[in-house]
């Protein structure tokens, strides 16, 4: 692969499934907290890069629907982590050039989380190097059901023909609404599931999964990701 500064066919979209973290912190003898707050740092490596390579769209899953049934101190502290984010991050993501967008339910969330996400959003809304997508409180069949309530909500109004529902049509209710749909998956830790993530937007997508803890993975585990994107896209 060229350079990093002669990288061609970059993916637009890409999303992240960030999984290891717990596991990467029980290797060190570390409380898992340890490893969400270490997934912090990769989550900043990241977002630096993607600009840097022509990477337009970046969709983290940072809180699904799932990890509600975690123990309710972890999730506590993945709230409070995703507040700081919020709140530290801004002044950094508008020098770069990247403006933050959130996706998925805002209802369960703390108040405290949305103002910090809305401030956020609001301070970086002129960013156009980058979108970044957080996916919080996100589940794929969740946001398909909220779009089918949209759609119906849409046709009450009269604002929808239902005979011209079709994909496209329907895709203007989805969260990700108006962003191109992910070219490439990448899953850290190893796992080849989709967990529910992306499932309307990502069936055209490579999906690639690598071994590595999410606190581990760094520019050239991205790099290796997008070759491997590339070598798949000639066929």
């Amino acid at each position: 692969m060229p350079g990093d500064d002669q990288i061609n066919s970059v993916p637009r979209h890409v999303a992240i499934i960030m999984d290891g973290n717990g596991r990467w912190a029980q290797q060190r003898g570390l409380p898992r907290v340890a490893g969400h707050q270490a997934g912090v740092e990769a989550v900043r490596r990241v977002v630096r890069i993607c600009p840097e390579i022509g990477i337009r769209v970046l969709t983290l899953y940072t809180f699904s629907t799932e990890n509600w049934s975690r123990p309710e101190a972890e999730v506590a502290f993945l709230m409070r982590v995703c507040e700081e984010y919020a709140r530290r991050e801004v002044a950094e993501l508008r020098r770069n050039g990247v403006r933050l967008n959130v996706i998925g339910r805002r209802t369960g969330l703390p108040s405290s989380l949305c103002a910090a996400l809305d401030q956020a959003i609001d301070e970086t809304c002129d960013g156009d190097k980058l979108i970044l997508n957080l996916a919080l409180n996100y589940g794929g069949r969740a946001e398909i059901v909220d779009a089918s309530r949209a759609a119906i909500a849409a046709y009450q109004r009269g604002e929808l023909d239902p005979d011209a529902l079709d994909e496209t049509t329907f895709g203007r209710y989805l969260y990700t609404a108006g962003l191109p749909e992910p070219d490439l998956v990448i899953r850290t830790a190893g796992e080849m599931r989709l967990s529910n993530f992306l499932i309307w937007q990502v069936v055209g997508a490579i999906f690639w999964s690598t071994p590595v803890y999410w606190p581990d993975f760094d520019r050239q585990h991205l790099l290796q990701a997008i070759r491997e994107y590339q070598e798949a896209s000639k066929g």
